[in-house]
């Protein structure tokens, strides 16, 4: 008899949400035995994963109440407290995790809400998931290799960026977390969909919440961070190039990380980077080029290599920026405003050299 079977009643709600978890826990480690999922139709670890499909669903159902009666059960408190405590105890939510993509396509959903809502959820003040994922922190690896299964990559992200509004994740995530980089593999990806949510997730890990982890993280790593993002900016891929540029001009416009803009703009090579992304042929590329090489000529503490770099290209700056992109200034009064800004310092910047030279 299979575990769904034990104790009737699972579908009616009479099953002890303890009881729910730890059969749900008993079915993921049935599927850890095989893992590959051989395609024998009546196999333990089939029947295993049809089961805890099932259980998933009635787990779900506690956790935010069942909407299909004729009359909307609303939660028990006390069942989302057995819950959540079981979860830890038994260690379901890192199993579920490690076996999500053996699960039918409902269940992979289930098993994602379930996760979300335990990380958010708060039992007697605290947010035990999140203690739990502190002292497992090969989750947020498992979750960020989901990017490598094309079966579960949405969901892996959706509970990243669920870990990631609370601040101690983000910090492991960052800081204890070597597969972080791998962030810069999948945001590269071939396939749109992934691709693009994992440059929510890169996004929302960067910029959205934290602003002094991230700064520090930025800091402490600069020139590793720094080198994978350019590499990013050299992409031959059109999304990555683009949205690379949108992300670095949030990330060094962003008050927080004034120290590592700082650092970037003084760099020659990161100057040349933009003024070639600024001939890019496609005018998207160019435009949020635009955005992040403003910064470097408004710069008033100019690094000696950085000025010289500008002192060379002052007049086909001047030129270029002139001709640049105009049909865009009658709807984007801003983007005059920059642009008008920036052919005005360096107009200055030219005056003051010739009379240094005089």
């Amino acid at each position: 008899m299979s575990i769904i079977m034990k104790g009737l009643g699972l579908l009616t709600g009479k099953k002890p949400p303890k009881e729910l978890v730890r059969d749900a826990v008993e079915c993921l480690k049935v599927i850890a035995k095989d893992p590959e999922q051989t395609p024998v139709k009546d196999s333990k670890q089939q029947k295993a994963s049809e089961d805890c499909g099932k259980l998933l669903s009635g787990i779900k159902q506690l956790l935010l109440g069942n909407a299909a009666t004729t009359e909307k059960e609303e939660p028990k408190k006390s069942d989302i407290n057995d819950i959540a405590k079981e979860a830890n105890d038994t260690d379901f939510l890192l199993l579920l995790v490690q076996y999500l993509e053996h699960l039918d396509f409902e269940s992979r959903k289930d098993g994602m809400i379930i996760f979300n809502f335990l990380v958010k959820y708060q039992l007697n003040g605290r947010f035990t998931t999140v203690d739990y994922i502190c002292e497992h922190p090969q989750m947020l690896s498992l979750l960020l290799s989901g990017y490598e299964k094309s079966e579960v990559s949405l969901l892996c992200g959706s509970m990243l960026r669920e870990c990631f509004k609370h601040e101690i994740l983000t910090k492991k995530m960052l800081f204890s977390c070597e597969d972080v980089y791998k962030l810069f593999i999948y945001v590269d990806n071939s396939n749109f969909e992934m691709q693009s949510d994992a440059f929510v997730t890169f996004k929302e890990l960067l910029t959205s919440r934290h602003k002094a982890i991230v700064a520090e993280f930025l800091e402490t790593n600069f020139d590793k961070f720094f080198t994978e993002y350019n590499n990013l900016l050299n992409s031959k891929n059109y999304v990555t190039k683009r949205q690379s540029l949108k992300i670095l001009g949030e990330i060094i416009l962003d008050r927080s990380n004034f120290n590592v803009m700082s650092k970037y703009i003084n760099d020659r090579s990161n100057l040349k980077l933009m003024m070639n992304l600024l001939l890019d042929k496609r005018k998207n590329i160019q435009f949020e080029a635009f955005h992040v090489f403003k910064v470097f000529i408004a710069n008033p503490h100019k690094s000696a290599q950085v000025r010289d770099i500008i002192r060379l290209n002052r007049e086909k700056l001047i030129n270029y920026l002139r001709d640049f992109q105009t049909e865009r200034e009658k709807d984007d009064e801003q983007f005059l405003e920059e642009k008008s800004q920036l052919i005005s310092i360096l107009l200055n910047e030219k005056d003051t050299d010739t009379k240094e030279n005089q």
